[in-house]
């Protein structure tokens, strides 16, 4: 089984869902491959996911198609592809050209890293032709057939999971702390607000939520540190903001790396804009606010949580506020009561065994890796359906209109020296640095000059 990302999140994601896809998770080998690019995790990110691989390679996408037909690497049964839209289509491309016909091909499976609040019918007509496209709620499977089916495309690959990383238990037990919580967690976004005005707001107001509760622990929880990109690109890192924040952060108010679980784990509290990080936090039943302090809007992704019971301001929970989930919300979402006792997709569950999200996807699997040959992959997006759009998408990741890598794209990297792999590692590097410090630091300044 092999596992194709591009950021850290997504590796968390893809090699989690790996192993929930596979009959026996502790004897599945994991070969894991690293999409080059802005966003490629670096050590430390990796570490901080906590998620392993039997082996790990950065490759390109022209790289990864002909690492799937190597003459010395065992096939592959299942491919997991943790990628944006485009990549994924890319790579289903590519996978067309390679088997044009019926052939033992690995079976595709995608799907998305958490809450999906935009670019819906874009992001999953991108997807479409994976042999298995999880829907990590009955909500959504609901929402992705029906686009699938909204433009006369097969929706039979749409299986409802779960996110993998909720434990099927329902993770830790949460012990209910009374009327007041000691320990709050405010997990930030990379892109969400991108206003520095916004971003610095919500600082403060987890700044002032400390200084009026002297007595909680108030920790801003951070996806990555200055210079390293995760899933989505942060341009106004919270670190940076915490410098220049009007008398600093009091003794009681700290910035937090880590693992997403292990700090849940001591949290009463848990305050998000619209981040993947409160479904896991509902799941464990942890009193969550989904802040609506910038209002509810589409493009801050909150409006995914109405009839949550979740939506509060930095206001109300200065005030005290603990909120409380609506059970029926969390249950249409997947997370919650539904792993242990709500009816599985097909309607029909002995409520006094776990239910298990994965369970219809591995069936899935198994009925099409024991049909014999897979027919050729089949996407939405072709020359037919979309000249204007596809042949830009494909181009992106070096690959022609017909799926295969445009001339004089290099399809190896094991080439070349030790000495020169090393060189050309060091020049990726230096030119993501580059890359990254004119995001973060000349872009903004640009920006602001042109505001004048």
């Amino acid at each position: 089984m092999a596992v194709l990302a591009d950021s850290d999140t997504r590796w968390k994601w893809g090699a989690l869902t790996a192993r929930r896809l596979a009959p026996e998770p502790d004897s599945v080998r994991l070969t894991g491959y690293l999409l080059r690019g802005r966003a490629t995790p670096t050590a430390r990110q990796l570490g901080e996911v906590g998620v392993t691989a039997d082996r790990l390679t950065e490759v390109t996408c022209a790289q990864f198609l002909a690492e799937l037909t190597a003459p010395e690497r065992e096939p592959y049964d299942v491919i997991v592809l943790a990628l944006v839209g485009g990549a994924v289509q890319a790579v289903l491309h590519g996978a067309r050209a390679l088997w044009p016909e019926p052939a033992a091909r690995p079976a595709f499976v995608t799907g998305y890293v958490g809450v999906v609040y935009e670019k819906l019918a874009d992001g999953l007509l991108l997807r479409h032709g994976a042999d298995l496209v999880l829907a990590n709620s009955r909500h959504d499977a609901e929402r992705f057939r029906a686009v699938y089916e909204g433009v006369g495309a097969d929706a039979g690959a749409v299986v409802e999971s779960a996110l993998p990383f909720l434990a099927p238990d329902g993770g830790p037990s949460y012990e209910p702390v009374g009327a007041t919580a000691h320990r709050v967690v405010f997990a930030v976004q990379p892109s969400v607000p991108d206003s520095r005005a916004d971003r610095a707001y919500l600082l403060r107001r987890a700044a002032e939520h400390a200084r009026l509760h002297p007595g909680r622990e108030v920790l801003v929880k951070l996806r990555s540190r200055p210079g390293e990109h995760t899933t989505h690109l942060e341009e106004l890192p919270y670190q940076r903001l915490a410098e220049q924040l009007p008398g600093g952060l009091p003794s009681n108010c700290r910035l937090v790396y880590g693992n997403m679980g292990e700090v849940l784990d001591t949290t009463d509290l848990l305050v998000t804009v619209s981040s993947t990080a409160a479904l896991e936090s509902l799941h464990r039943g942890i009193p969550t606010a989904v802040l609506t302090d910038l209002g509810v809007r589409e493009i801050l992704g909150n409006h995914h949580f109405l009839g949550s019971g979740c939506m509060a301001s930095w206001t109300q929970l200065d005030a005290g506020l603990l909120p409380k989930a609506d059970p029926d919300w969390l249950a249409a979402q997947g997370v919650g009561s539904r792993a242990t006792g709500l009816p599985g997709p097909a309607g029909v569950h002995d409520p006094d065994e776990p239910y298990d999200p994965y369970a219809a996807a591995r069936a899935r699997l198994t009925e099409l890796l024991g049909a014999g040959p897979l027919p050729a992959v089949a996407p939405y997006y072709t020359q037919d359906t979309a000249p204007g759009y596809l042949p830009g998408i494909l181009a992106r990741h070096h690959l022609g209109p017909d799926g295969r890598p445009l001339p004089g794209v290099a399809r190896t990297g094991a080439g070349g020296s030790r000495l020169r792999r090393r060189l050309r590692a060091h020049l990726r590097e230096a030119a993501r640095g580059a890359y990254r410090h004119g995001v973060q630091r000349v872009a903004p300044v640009i920006r602001r000059l042109g505001e004048l």
